[in-house]
């Protein structure tokens, strides 16, 4: 199956009883660059293993099991799944998978070495890269599709830093590789996306040089009120007095005063290593 313009996508999926979910993000990419990029991106190698979340009507999925192993497609959607079932009947390397990616074990599909390639809607993205790079067998490579802006918040620096930049930042190197217009997809989302490659960074794997609760716990409790001085957020949600928590920042060369925002990662793997909150 080659890319199929928008009017036989929506034939194929009327077909089956399906429409287009804005709620699971399915936004099918009808542009055969922006294709290649996600595959370029994803440095495939013929041995590899890929774990495809969400993958829709099985574009990708094909393009990437001509140049790979085996493919485990993780879909959702039962009816994306039944559509699954006839555009990749021809390949004897595909896996489909119909489950939550969020809530399946990714165990038994990552005993060999494995990369992660996936088209996500916003409000899985957190979660699910915390969930392959907190894994003990943690992806090779993740190649990700993403709202342009999410993007662009995994991946920056202080002062415009966010809860979701540290999260990723934590456990991983992330840059973007190239933005794709919304005209490449159909239906036509509100919003350009960008491909985002990430790779584990082994300095930052919870290996007990940081404790990742308390980690998290002191990030949370900084970003609770962003608009707000961390001195007064932190005291608030850690429920420490101000002084103790003012000497804890500048014996951190953090000033009260500053916001989560202006606090860098290693500001923050700081005070978790020096925290009074007894955890660390």
């Amino acid at each position: 199956m080659n890319l199929l313009p928008p009017s036989q996508i929506k034939e194929l999926l009327a077909s089956h009883g399906a429409v287009p979910s804005k709620r699971l993000g399915q936004n099918f990419l009808i542009d055969k660059n922006a294709l290649a990029k996600v595959v370029e991106a994803a440095n495939l190698q013929p041995t590899d293993v890929i774990l495809e979340i969400g993958p829709g009507i099985g574009t990708l999925t094909q393009a990437l099991a001509q140049k790979v192993r085996k493919v485990i497609a993780i879909e959702k959607d039962a009816g994306m799944v039944d559509i699954l079932g006839k555009t990749l009947k021809d390949f004897k390397n595909i896996e489909i998978v119909q489950g939550d990616a969020l809530k399946l074990d990714p165990s038994p599909y990552t005993l060999a070495p494995y990369k992660v390639i996936a088209n996500i809607p916003y409000y899985i993205t957190s979660p699910l890269i915390r969930k392959f790079l907190e894994t003990p067998r943690q992806p090779e490579h993740m190649v990700l599709m993403l709202q342009k802006e999410v993007a662009q918040r995994i991946v920056a620096r202080p002062p415009d830093m966010s809860i979701l930049a540290v999260s990723v930042q934590f456990y991983a190197e992330a840059k973007i590789v190239s933005y794709v217009s919304k005209g490449c997809f159909w239906p036509v989302p509100n919003v350009d996306s960008a491909i985002i490659a990430i790779r584990s960074r082994n300095d930052a794997k919870p290996s007990g040089k940081i404790n990742t609760d308390l980690f998290f716990r002191i990030v949370r409790a900084g970003f609770s009120q962003p608009r707000k001085q961390l001195g007064g957020n932190l005291v608030k949600e850690l429920k420490g007095n101000k002084k103790g928590i003012t000497e804890w920042l500048l014996a951190n060369n953090i000033q009260p005063t500053q916001r989560a925002e202006t606090l860098s990662l290693k500001d923050w793997q700081n005070l978790t290593k020096n925290s009074p909150l007894g955890e660390n």
